[in-house]
């Protein structure tokens, strides 16, 4: 196997990994928070379907300074609140909601440097 085989593995293998992260934490976490009435409207802007499992994520994955200061600005609406989200999860739906947040973040960032630096004939 090339270096390049193998980072691509890798990167499969974390988006895999954080495809099932998702469904696991939309059916867990954002479920429960959607049909909670002082949280559904709390979630944030859904693009697209499904996306409001990733605000939530971020939410929770993001230091609580950033969150706030996302909160405050004028597209607040985007994004989800953390303060309410952070009342209303456990510990385990926070540690899950980071870790497919990161995992998903590190896949696609790793995955499109690769495609770049491909394209730049940096790896063979």
């Amino acid at each position: 196997m090339t270096f390049e085989e193998i980072i691509f593995a890798f990167v499969l293998a974390g988006s895999i990994l954080s495809a099932m992260l998702w469904v696991l934490f939309g059916q867990l976490t954002v479920r429960k928070l959607r049909k909670n009435p002082k949280t559904k409207d709390a979630l944030g802007m859904e693009y697209a379907g499904g996306w409001d499992i990733v605000n939530v994520a971020s939410a929770l994955a993001m230091p609580r300074s950033w969150s706030r200061k996302l909160e405050k600005s004028p597209l607040s609406f985007i994004h989800a609140k953390s303060d309410l989200l952070f009342e209303n999860t456990t510990k385990f739906d926070q540690i899950l909601g980071a870790t497919f947040y990161w995992l998903l973040m590190a896949s696609g960032i790793s995955g499109a440097l690769l495609v770049f630096f491909n394209f730049l004939g940096l790896i063979d």
